[in-house]
């Protein structure tokens, strides 16, 4: 049986509604401090989300023993009985009483334009969740409340259970002091390019230095593939085409999940890196973070024909 991954970070429902017109065209620029609209909606879907279900979903796929760490409401029944019958391990998945599970309400237009807006809900109370008698060969600290993230890092940093720190959509919570902190823990950095140049305004320090300090940093750099950052090398993986481009909500999870199964599995930081473009490239076809369901023997003959090497059997 694959090792287990704590996969530490939010779970969350987004539903996404479609309004067939233009933002534009009903908001008045000169009444915009007495804003009061209203939009017809008449397509809505409700997705399964959040970085830490997304990951695990990926890493599931892939056939590893993914442990979501996570808290939700009581309204998150049927998202904890999808992973269950995926064989996905909630045990670690924490319902805290009188609360909603963390969701995102998006409207988009016509253009593409988005007005959204998130509650919270459970992920207040993510610090709340105790690692201190969990065994792991890895965890990931993904986006969450900013306390349960640096819970969390401290947690896993306690019990010796290396971990990659992502950032993602917790971006704005961390100054150079928090980021500083959280790599001081992490072994791991994993960023997209846009992120990376945060992180390197807000810490005063290139990626390059910051990698010296730890096992690996990795840039995703979406169609353009990723840049590897470890032993003091600097090494591009080149791209996998996707079949073709849906929706990149969720693909930096995929990747991750991608990254993780690779590194417990024992390849190289490069393969790793290489299997994580393979999922991103599969998830990015596929509408929402969660409705792609590739075989492993699909997700093999990508891997295969794109880098020339085999998942394990």
């Amino acid at each position: 049986m694959a090792p287990p991954v704590l996969i530490c970070g939010s779970m969350a429902f987004d539903t996404i509604a479609v309004f067939e017109g233009r933002f534009k065209e009903h908001i008045m620029a000169d009444r915009i401090q007495s804003l009061s609209v209203s939009f017809l909606v008449p397509s809505m879907r409700k997705e399964y989300g959040g970085c830490s279900g997304n990951i695990a979903y990926n890493l599931n796929l892939l056939g590893g023993h993914p442990v979501p760490v996570a808290t939700v409401g009581e309204d998150a029944g049927e998202y904890l009985e999808r992973l269950t019958e995926l064989g996905i391990d909630v045990s670690r998945v924490k319902v805290v009483p009188g609360t909603f599970t963390a969701q995102c309400f998006i409207t988009t237009d016509l253009d593409d334009s988005q007005i959204a807006a998130f509650h919270p809900g459970a992920m207040s109370f993510s610090a709340s969740n105790d690692l201190s008698d969990v065994k792991a060969a890895w965890g990931i600290v993904a986006p969450d409340a900013k306390e349960g993230m640096f819970a969390h890092a401290e947690r896993l940093h306690q019990r010796g259970i290396p971990f990659i720190f992502d950032l993602g959509q917790a971006m704005p919570l961390f100054d150079g002091a928090d980021l500083e902190r959280m790599l001081g823990l992490a072994q791991v950095l994993t960023v997209n390019d846009y992120e990376a140049g945060v992180v390197e305004q807000r810490t005063g320090r290139s990626v390059a230095e910051i990698a010296t300090r730890l096992q690996a940093v990795v840039v995703t750099r979406g169609a353009e593939g990723a840049t590897l950052l470890t032993e003091g090398k600097t090494i591009q993986i080149e791209p996998v085409r996707a079949a073709q481009v849906v929706d990149p909500t969720g693909c930096g999870d995929a990747q991750r999940g991608g990254l993780l199964y690779g590194l417990t599995s024992g390849w190289s930081w490069e393969d790793s890196c290489r299997l994580g473009n393979v999922m991103g490239a599969i998830k990015i076809a596929s509408r929402g973070p969660q409705n792609h369901a590739p075989s492993r023997a699909e997700i093999d003959a990508v891997l295969h024909a794109t880098y020339g090497i085999r998942l394990p059997a």
